[in-house]
C-alpha cells in the first residue's frame, strides 16, 4: 500500500469518527445536601460556631452583607455538630487541611452521584451507554480523583473515558459544556456524563476584621451538585433533547487577574474578591456577547433567554443594567441564587434545569421559556468568561424534578 493510499484510508476512517449533528443536552439532574440554613439565621450561626460573638461590630456588618445577597437559604454539608468537633476549621488561620480533605474526598463524589443518578434516570438508558465522564469540582483534590470514585459509585464501564477538572471556580460550569460539546461532536455515538459537585467546606473560615472579602464569601457560597448528559445525533425514539450547544467561547478579561483569587493553603482555600469585579464584568460583557451571537444573526438581547452565573446579586444587577435587559430575563439566575446561593460550577446547570422546569410548568413551546435562542455566561478567576450559545428544543418531557 502506498503512502498516498494510507493517508486516504486515514482520512476516510476519520470521517467515520465524528457525529453528524450538534451536541445536545439530553437530561439534567441536581442534588443538594439535606442540611440547609436560612440566610436570615446564618450570621448568628456563623459567629456562634466560630466563637466570635464578641466581635459585635463585625457581626453587624456581616448581617448587612447577608441581607444584601438576595439569598433566602443555602444547603450546607457542614453542621454545627461537625464544626464543634473540628474547631480548627472555625479559626481564620489554623491548620485544618487534613480535616477538610477527609470530608471532601468522600462527600464530593457522593453528592455528584445523587445528581448523576437523577440525570441518568431521566435519560432512561443504561449506564453502559455512557462513554465519557467529565467531573468538575473546586473541592477535595485527590488521586485517584472524584471522577474515578464516581465511576465506581455508578458502576460505569472501566473503559469510560474520564476527564477530571479541579480548581476551575465559578466558570467551570461553562467550561464543562464547552468540553462536552467537543467530545460529543468528535466521537460518533458518544454519550458524555458531566458532573459538577461543589461542597464549600474548603472555603469555610472564621471571621477576620482585616479580611472583609472573606466574609462576602461566607455569605454567598452553598453546596450542590448538577449533572447533565450530552450527545450528538440523539435517538428521538428514546432520548429527549433539551438544549443544543451551538457554540462556545472562553475569554480572559485583560488586567483582571487579581479580581478573584483563591489560594489553597494548609488552613483551607483562601478567597480574595475585588469589590469592583462586577463592574469589570459588566464593562466587557457586551463585547463578549456580540462576538458570540452576532455571527448567528442575533442582535436583540431581549429576544434571547439568559443563563447567567449568579456570582452575587451585584453581578446580575450590573449585567442587567449594562445590556438593558427586561427585568424577567434573569429570573432563573435570581431564583437559583435565592434558593441555593452560589454553588460555583454547578450553578449554571441548576439554572438550565430551572429554566427547563419553568418552561414545562408554564406550558411554553420550548425549553427556553418559549424562546429559541439563549446565552449562558460563567464567570471565574482570571477573570475568565465562558460563553455558551444554546438553542432550545420543544418542551416534550412531562416529568419535572423539584
Amino acid at each position: 500500500m502506498t503512502s498516498f493510499q494510507k493517508v486516504a484510508d486515514i482520512e476516510k476512517f476519520r470521517e467515520t469518527q465524528g457525529a453528524q449533528g450538534v451536541a445536545t443536552i439530553l437530561a439534567i439532574g441536581t442534588a443538594n445536601p439535606s442540611n440547609y440554613i436560612m440566610q436570615a439565621d446564618y450570621p448568628d450561626f456563623y459567629f456562634r460556631v466560630t466563637n466570635s460573638e464578641h466581635m459585635v461590630n463585625l457581626k453587624n456588618k456581616f448581617k448587612r452583607i447577608c441581607d444584601n445577597t438576595m439569598i433566602v437559604k443555602r444547603s450546607m454539608l457542614l453542621t454545627e455538630e461537625f464544626l464543634n468537633d473540628n474547631p480548627n476549621m472555625c479559626e481564620y488561620t489554623s491548620p485544618s487541611f487534613n480535616t477538610r480533605q477527609d470530608l471532601l474526598i468522600t462527600e464530593v463524589p457522593k453528592l455528584g452521584k445523587l445528581a448523576a443518578t437523577q440525570a441518568i434516570d431521566e435519560w432512561g438508558l443504561p449506564t453502559s451507554k455512557i462513554t465519557h465522564l467529565i467531573f468538575c469540582t473546586t473541592s477535595g483534590i485527590d488521586m485517584p480523583g472524584a471522577d474515578y470514585q464516581l465511576t465506581k459509585l455508578l458502576s460505569l464501564s472501566p473503559s469510560v473515558k474520564r476527564l477530571m477538572m479541579y480548581q476551575q471556580g465559578c466558570s467551570g460550569g461553562g467550561m464543562v459544556l464547552r468540553l462536552a460539546k467537543d467530545i460529543a461532536e468528535n466521537n460518533k455515538g458518544s454519550r458524555v456524563l458531566v458532573v459538577c459537585s461543589e461542597i464549600m467546606a474548603s472555603i469555610f473560615h472564621g471571621p477576620s476584621p482585616n479580611h472583609i472579602d472573606t466574609l462576602v464569601g461566607q455569605a454567598l457560597f452553598g453546596d450542590g451538585a448538577a449533572a447533565i448528559i450530552v450527545g450528538s445525533d440523539p435517538d428521538l425514539a428514546v432520548e429527549h433533547p433539551l438544549f443544543e450547544i451551538v457554540s462556545t467561547n472562553q475569554t480572559i478579561i485583560p488586567d483582571t487577574e487579581t479580581a478573584i483569587k483563591l489560594h489553597l493553603r494548609e488552613d483551607g482555600l483562601k478567597l480574595h474578591l475585588d469589590k469592583d469585579a462586577p463592574k469589570m464584568i459588566s464593562k466587557n460583557i457586551e463585547n463578549i456577547l456580540t462576538q458570540a451571537v452576532c455571527p448567528l444573526g442575533l442582535s436583540d438581547w431581549n429576544s434571547l433567554f439568559w443563563i447567567v452565573h449568579p456570582g452575587g446579586r451585584r453581578i446580575l444587577d450590573e449585567v442587567e443594567l449594562k445590556l438593558n435587559l427586561d427585568k424577567q430575563k434573569l429570573r432563573a439566575s435570581r431564583h437559583v441564587l435565592r434558593e441555593y446561593g452560589n454553588m460555583t460550577s454547578a450553578c449554571v446547570l441548576f439554572i438550565i434545569n430551572e429554566m427547563r422546569n419553568k418552561s414545562l410548568k408554564d406550558g411554553k413551546s420550548t425549553t427556553g421559556e418559549g424562546l429559541d435562542w439563549g446565552v449562558l455566561f460563567g464567570f471565574g478567576p482570571g477573570l475568565t468568561v465562558e460563553t455558551v450559545v444554546l438553542h432550545s428544543k420543544p418542551s416534550t418531557i412531562n416529568r419535572i424534578d423539584n
